[in-house]
């Protein structure tokens, strides 16, 4: 019990800002081949800058995938 405690009060000592982030849902229905899913996929990190937060495999075949991407806020500088 002891080391629980330790290790709860290192991680209170330790926090950080929480990240901002955009998040997109993506369908995919059951016909949907996983290299087509595969591709949609990688589209989306290349070229919008998403990563993949969740990916779910529904027992019809269909999938639901979450994306998110990291929202960057301008600081003042003056």
């Amino acid at each position: 019990m002891r080391d629980m405690a330790c290790t709860r009060c290192s991680l209170t000592h330790n926090k950080r800002a929480m990240a901002d982030y955009d998040y997109l849902v993506l369908y995919m229905p059951r016909g949907t081949s996983r290299d087509a899913a595969r591709r949609i996929l990688t589209d989306h990190a290349e070229y919008g800058d998403w990563e993949l937060a969740r990916l779910r495999l529904y027992a019809d075949g269909s999938r639901k995938a979450t994306l998110r991407r990291r929202i960057i806020r301008a600081v003042r500088t003056l």
